[in-house]
């Protein structure tokens, strides 16, 4: 089973190996390496028929259930713009299950992106175990159709260990299912879809969701009137 991931501000496909899936609400125990956590909302569909190169008028018969998430993405310790790391101070696209990205801007589709001088730099690793948060039961992709709001909340915790919520984060999934559908097509081009793989979407940029400093956080997301997830991130 395949995740295949199309990421925000891109074109291009990759996938994620299926043990980063989570869809039973357990916490996130975070690696000893990992320093930060951005993450991404995303939406989702489960493929229901194997295909290669599908078309957009048939898309539609070639999955069965759709649904909201979100991505994690893990800053490993230790690794800095100036560390001398080959993946950071390359100009070519670093080693499979990293990349190298200025956190609150797109990914451009670039065969070189100029990285120097950036303060926001950071490798972010794509392949942690259970940081693909897919959750279950899957909806009728009809729901998708309207102008939905998928709302993720997060609450770090105080000194006191007291849940901090913060504003909410809102997701307008205004034209959402045509979106999903086209990268379903798009994906279908670079590698065969097979039944049960996903699909998902990131709908923004990624932004920090937790860090050691931060110590525990809870995050709960919501979609359609019900709690989908909700979990903690424990450093």
């Amino acid at each position: 089973m395949n995740i295949i991931i199309k990421p925000y501000g891109r074109s291009l496909c990759y996938c994620r190996p299926d043990t980063t899936w989570e869809r039973e609400n357990k916490d996130f125990y975070s690696p000893d390496c990992v320093n930060e956590i951005y993450w991404t909302p995303v939406v989702f569909a489960r493929i229901s028929k194997a295909g290669k190169c599908v078309g957009e008028k048939f898309v539609e018969r070639y999955y069965d259930g759709v649904g909201c998430g979100m991505l994690m993405y893990c800053a490993a310790s230790g690794l800095s713009e100036n560390s001398g790391d080959p993946r950071l101070l390359s100009q070519t696209p670093p080693s499979r299950g990293w990349h190298v990205t200025s956190v609150h801007q797109p990914i451009q589709d670039t065969a070189t992106t100029p990285f120097e001088g950036s303060a926001e730099v950071k490798v972010l690793s794509e392949v942690v175990d259970k940081s693909s948060i897919l959750p279950h039961p899957l909806f009728q992709p009809v729901v998708l159709e309207d102008e939905k709001e998928f709302v993720v909340s997060i609450a770090p915790a105080n000194q006191s260990g007291v849940p901090v919520i913060q504003p909410p984060t809102p997701v307008i999934l205004s034209g959402a299912k045509d979106l999903l559908e086209e990268s379903i097509c798009n994906a279908s081009q670079l590698t065969s879809l097979r039944i049960g793989d996903f699909v998902a979407v990131e709908m923004r940029e990624l932004k920090k969701l937790a860090s050691k400093e931060d110590g525990t956080v809870a995050v709960k997301g919501e979609f359609c009137e019900k709690e989908i997830f909700c979990f903690n991130i424990i450093f």
